[in-house]
């Protein structure tokens, strides 16, 4: 049986997370603007050749780091136990902002990247905005079945309004954090109310 290769150029399998890896980690030591796709694939022990065969770009390459990174960080929320559907937001959110703690830098360089590249734009909008959109638009539209959200009000628009505060704090560099999470979910699904005392 012949052994794997030790050392050297990763196998094709492993080329792919080898350089999704690379790239974030120079990214975030760097800054996106000062890393090159030379520097990736050399951090990476990948041909560049190899990086092209996969992604036309090196805002596609990070964009693909980021988004598999989410997926742990913000998995959609799950909508079929008995859990409040305004904690289910709250969490979400306070896992989402917990992940733009690490790559808001990354992600604001992406945006911008975006603004020069419209291919790039669709692609960002279709990987990594959209999906996040749809988790929130799908669980306000299962607050609005469980009555815990009234019914004449838009998922789409107040998932909409949720992502919009959220992407202009990032944008201007605001606190995003677990008391932001709380103050958007309160916001949305109003003020928790005690359950009435009884006499005195």
């Amino acid at each position: 049986m012949t052994s794997p290769p030790q050392g050297g150029r990763p196998v094709n399998a492993q080329a792919g997370a080898a350089l999704k890896a690379a790239a974030l980690r120079l990214v975030r030591e760097r800054g996106y603007g000062k890393v090159s796709i030379a520097a990736i694939a050399e951090e990476a022990g990948v041909a560049r050749q190899t990086l092209y065969n996969r992604w036309n770009t090196k805002a596609d390459l990070v964009l693909d780091a980021v988004f598999e990174e989410t997926q742990s960080y913000a998995a959609a929320p799950p909508l079929d136990g008995e859990r409040a559907c305004r904690d289910l937001l709250e969490e979400f959110l306070s896992n989402v902002f917990s992940h733009l703690a690490v790559n808001g830098g990354v992600l604001r360089a992406l945006i911008a990247a975006a603004q020069q590249d419209a291919a790039f734009q669709e692609n960002f909008y279709a990987k990594f905005v959209l999906p996040r959109e749809k988790m929130v638009t799908n669980l306000l539209q299962r607050a609005i079945e469980r009555g815990e959200l009234s019914a004449d009000r838009s998922p789409e628009l107040v998932s909409g309004l949720i992502h919009g505060a959220f992407w202009y704090r990032l944008l201007n560099r605001g606190v995003l954090d677990a008391s932001f999470a709380r103050a958007v979910t309160r916001d949305v699904f109003g003020p928790l109310t005690s359950p009435p005392r009884g006499d005195c």
